[in-house]
């Protein structure tokens, strides 16, 4: 029953769908009208291929003649310039370089480095400071310290001084000192 009423409803639907009149271009008309295009365009293109050769070797003379003038008269002087081929991310100045690292706790940013305790009481004051792998060392005043050429320039009750040396991309040293300070327990 439903297979018959499909096939009534194709029957009486399949005229209708297939009218003489053509709804749009046909295949034919496609053909005619690129055809006409390419003919359009090859004419087109013939007539600048005709220009060019007439003006391009004037052309051509004139750029050649200016160029060879700026090439004579122009000489680059790169004193006071940046270097356009160098990695933004700056080199450090050769000085800076030649240091080699001497101690484990230069390896480190002084924000990883945490203070532990202090003995500041005595003729010869000492700090305990701990790097993020929990391994301890035993700092004094002129102990080196951190990435950027720091070295402990003072030891408080709960303090460490530490004064580093930061370089610029313009090469400009400026000096800073930041304190470590020890850390109380919260709680009871």
């Amino acid at each position: 029953m439903k297979f018959g009423s499909v096939a009534l409803a194709v029957a009486l639907l399949a005229p209708i769908g297939c009218g003489d009149d053509p709804v749009g271009q046909t295949s034919d008309d496609l053909v005619k009208e690129s055809e006409a295009l390419k003919t359009r365009l090859a004419s087109k293109s013939g007539q600048k291929k005709k220009n060019k050769k007439k003006s391009g070797s004037a052309a051509a003379e004139k750029a050649a003649a200016s160029f060879a003038k700026v090439d004579r008269d122009y000489t680059y002087d790169p004193t006071g310039k940046r270097d356009p081929f160098r990695d933004f991310k700056w080199d450090r100045p050769d000085r800076l370089h030649a240091r080699e690292i001497e101690g484990p706790l230069e390896q480190f940013d002084l924000g990883q480095l945490s203070l532990i305790a202090v003995v500041w009481k005595t003729g010869n004051a000492r700090a305990l400071v701990q790097d993020p792998s929990g391994e301890s060392y035993i700092v004094a005043e002129g102990s080196r310290i951190g990435k950027n050429s720091g070295h402990v320039i003072a030891i408080h009750d709960s303090a460490v001084v530490v004064k580093e040396t930061y370089v610029d991309f313009l090469g400009q040293e400026t000096t800073k000192d930041i304190e470590m300070r020890l850390r109380r327990n919260e709680g009871g």
